[in-house]
Protein backbone atom coordinates (compact mmCIF):
# COMPACT_ATOMS: atom_id res chain seq x y z
CA UNK A 1 0.00 0.00 0.00
CA UNK A 2 1.32 3.66 -0.58
CA UNK A 3 0.44 6.97 0.95
CA UNK A 4 -2.57 9.24 -0.86
CA UNK A 5 -0.84 12.66 0.00
CA UNK A 6 -4.11 14.23 -1.54
CA UNK A 7 -6.29 12.71 0.97
CA UNK A 8 -3.62 13.50 4.12
CA UNK A 9 -3.95 16.83 3.05
CA UNK A 10 -7.65 17.10 3.03
CA UNK A 11 -8.03 15.29 6.30
CA UNK A 12 -5.25 17.62 7.75
CA UNK A 13 -7.13 20.42 6.63
CA UNK A 14 -10.66 19.27 8.06
CA UNK A 15 -9.05 18.47 11.29
CA UNK A 16 -7.52 21.70 11.42
CA UNK A 17 -5.22 22.54 14.90
CA UNK A 18 -6.22 20.74 17.74
CA UNK A 19 -4.22 19.91 21.18
CA UNK A 20 -3.30 16.35 21.49
CA UNK A 21 -3.31 16.21 17.60
CA UNK A 22 -0.66 14.10 16.27
CA UNK A 23 0.32 12.13 12.83
CA UNK A 24 2.97 9.26 12.46
CA UNK A 25 3.56 6.85 9.20
CA UNK A 26 1.41 3.46 9.91
CA UNK A 27 0.00 0.70 8.22
CA UNK A 28 1.48 1.93 4.69
CA UNK A 29 -0.03 5.41 5.07
CA UNK A 30 -0.64 8.37 7.17
CA UNK A 31 -2.43 7.98 10.64
CA UNK A 32 -3.72 11.05 13.10
CA UNK A 33 -4.30 10.34 16.38
CA UNK A 34 -5.45 12.50 19.22
CA UNK A 35 -4.60 12.27 23.05
CA UNK A 36 -2.48 8.85 21.67
CA UNK A 37 -5.44 7.33 19.81
CA UNK A 38 -5.66 6.36 16.84
CA UNK A 39 -8.37 8.67 15.02
CA UNK A 40 -8.69 8.18 11.19
CA UNK A 41 -6.09 7.40 8.42
CA UNK A 42 -5.37 7.37 4.81
CA UNK A 43 -3.59 5.02 1.87
CA UNK A 44 -4.36 4.52 -1.13
CA UNK A 45 -7.05 2.54 -0.57
CA UNK A 46 -9.53 5.00 1.30
CA UNK A 47 -9.84 6.83 4.46
CA UNK A 48 -9.46 4.62 8.03
CA UNK A 49 -12.31 5.99 10.47
CA UNK A 50 -12.46 4.78 13.99
CA UNK A 51 -16.25 5.45 15.07
CA UNK A 52 -16.03 2.39 17.77
CA UNK A 53 -17.84 -0.76 18.25
CA UNK A 54 -21.67 -0.38 18.20
CA UNK A 55 -21.42 3.33 16.95
CA UNK A 56 -20.92 2.47 13.01
CA UNK A 57 -24.13 1.31 11.64
CA UNK A 58 -25.53 4.77 10.21
CA UNK A 59 -22.10 4.94 8.61
CA UNK A 60 -22.32 1.75 7.31
CA UNK A 61 -25.34 2.42 5.07
CA UNK A 62 -22.93 4.92 3.28
CA UNK A 63 -22.09 4.40 -0.62
CA UNK A 64 -18.30 2.99 -0.35
CA UNK A 65 -18.01 2.64 3.47
CA UNK A 66 -17.37 -1.07 4.68
CA UNK A 67 -16.24 -2.17 7.60
CA UNK A 68 -11.93 -2.29 7.97
CA UNK A 69 -10.69 -5.47 7.69
CA UNK A 70 -6.68 -6.53 8.71
CA UNK A 71 -5.58 -9.86 7.83
CA UNK A 72 -8.94 -11.00 6.44
CA UNK A 73 -10.58 -10.37 10.08
CA UNK A 74 -13.11 -7.63 9.90
CA UNK A 75 -12.17 -4.61 12.37
CA UNK A 76 -15.45 -3.11 14.62
CA UNK A 77 -15.99 -0.07 14.63
CA UNK A 78 -13.27 0.67 12.08
CA UNK A 79 -14.46 1.59 9.10
CA UNK A 80 -12.49 2.12 5.35
CA UNK A 81 -14.04 4.70 3.27
CA UNK A 82 -13.56 4.58 -0.26
CA UNK A 83 -12.96 7.71 -2.65
CA UNK A 84 -16.89 8.08 -3.56
CA UNK A 85 -17.43 8.50 0.07
CA UNK A 86 -14.51 10.74 1.26
CA UNK A 87 -14.99 12.64 -1.79
CA UNK A 88 -18.24 13.53 -0.31
CA UNK A 89 -17.54 17.17 1.58
CA UNK A 90 -20.80 16.67 4.06
CA UNK A 91 -20.26 12.45 4.52
CA UNK A 92 -16.87 13.12 5.14
CA UNK A 93 -17.02 15.66 7.93
CA UNK A 94 -20.00 13.62 9.04
CA UNK A 95 -17.33 10.54 9.63
CA UNK A 96 -14.73 12.56 11.07
CA UNK A 97 -17.01 14.28 13.73
CA UNK A 98 -18.17 11.03 14.34
CA UNK A 99 -14.83 9.76 14.94
CA UNK A 100 -13.39 12.68 16.92
CA UNK A 101 -16.36 12.48 19.13
CA UNK A 102 -15.53 8.72 20.35
CA UNK A 103 -11.85 9.09 20.54
CA UNK A 104 -12.56 12.26 22.51
CA UNK A 105 -14.13 10.34 24.67
CA UNK A 106 -11.49 7.55 25.55
CA UNK A 107 -8.71 8.56 28.14
CA UNK A 108 -5.73 10.02 27.04
CA UNK A 109 -2.89 7.91 26.25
Amino acid sequence: MARDAGLEELLREELGERPGLSGKAMFGGWAFLLNGHLLCGARDDGMLIRLGKGNDAWALEQHDVKTMLMGGREMKGWLRAGPEAYGNDMLRKRLLLAALDFVEGLPPK
